[in-house]
């Protein structure tokens, strides 16, 4: 898509947004330019959202200015190596991404950062550096142990190696259904499944199973400083009944598909702090060689 098919995009869709969830926001600027990580060059930011409070007895879009910055060049840059890059869901969720962070800034809720570090956590994994194994848990929840980063799930079952082994088997709850898998031959600390099959809503679906311990084991390792044993493996779950509670691949998905933007925040009686300084936050992606190997 050029500069100008891109601009004129961005225009109509954040025409297309309800001027409610808009307050507070000056409008969007479109760059020509590719923003890259200071620290990774394949990865880029889409969008950034520059907020700057201003002193005041409360929060709120009276005090609190943002506007959204969506950055052409990054988008071309991803599309060229990505092709299954869709440019208007992508530039449809970097907007309302952007507009989250403005809204959450007023809420004073941190949710979507939590969601960035899990983004960029994915990253490090995905390049087989240093990262937190438990990043998942900053991605959104769908249920209880069940996380969704963007557009990959993380269903976390926690297990002894001695039940592990006396099952024989993993079953947990996704789309509707039960499914279940073999036990891996090793437990490990943490070990992510790979499971084959599933739909996520445009991902992965991953089981992440983790080691039960007791206090004084806990304790222990956290004296010895120990780190943790991390496994990977694949798996391709079989259906063993129905789960109709459970979510499912479109539940949290990002995109327009999503539902846009979330509800306004409430404003508060009670006056709450602020901050002259600014604040910066982004929606960013990341340039893979092989996608389907490195979505998790």
């Amino acid at each position: 898509m050029g500069f100008d098919d891109f601009e004129e995009a961005a225009l109509r869709m954040w025409a297309e947004i309800p001027e409610v969830y808009k307050e507070g926001i000056d409008g969007i600027v479109v760059k020509r330019e590719a923003e890259s990580h200071p620290d990774h060059d394949e990865y880029f930011t889409l969008g950034m959202c520059l907020t700057e409070p201003y002193p005041s007895g409360y929060m709120g879009p009276d005090t609190t200015r943002s506007f959204l910055a969506l950055y052409w060049g990054s988008f071309q840059a991803v599309s060229e190596r990505n092709p299954d890059f869709h440019w208007e869901e992508e530039l449809w969720e970097t907007i309302t991404h952007e507009l989250r962070h403005h809204l959450e800034f007023l809420a004073e809720d941190d949710a979507l950062e939590g969601l960035d570090y899990a983004l960029e956590q994915t990253y490090h994994r995905g390049q087989g550096e240093d990262f937190d194994p438990w990043y998942y848990q900053s991605g959104v929840p769908l249920a209880p142990g069940i996380f969704r980063v963007e557009y990959d799930v993380y269903i976390e079952e926690s297990r002894t190696p001695e039940e592990l082994e006396r099952a024989g088997t993993v079953e947990f709850g996704w789309d509707g259904r039960r499914w279940r898998i073999p036990a891996p031959e090793e437990l490990g600390d943490i070990h992510y499944v790979w499971l084959h099959g599933l739909d996520a809503g445009g991902g992965w679906v991953q089981l992440v199973l983790t080691r039960k311990l007791s206090f004084w084991e806990k304790a222990g390792r956290a004296l010895r400083k120990q780190p943790l044993d991390l496994l990977e493996s694949e798996a391709e779950p079989q259906v063993v009944g129905e789960a109709p509670d459970t979510p499912g691949p479109e539940d949290g998905r990002p995109g327009r598909g999503a539902g846009g933007p979330p509800p306004p925040p409430s404003r508060s009686e009670d006056p709450a702090p602020t901050s002259a300084e600014g604040s910066e936050a982004g929606h960013e992606a990341m340039i893979q060689d092989d996608p389907e190997e490195s979505s998790g």
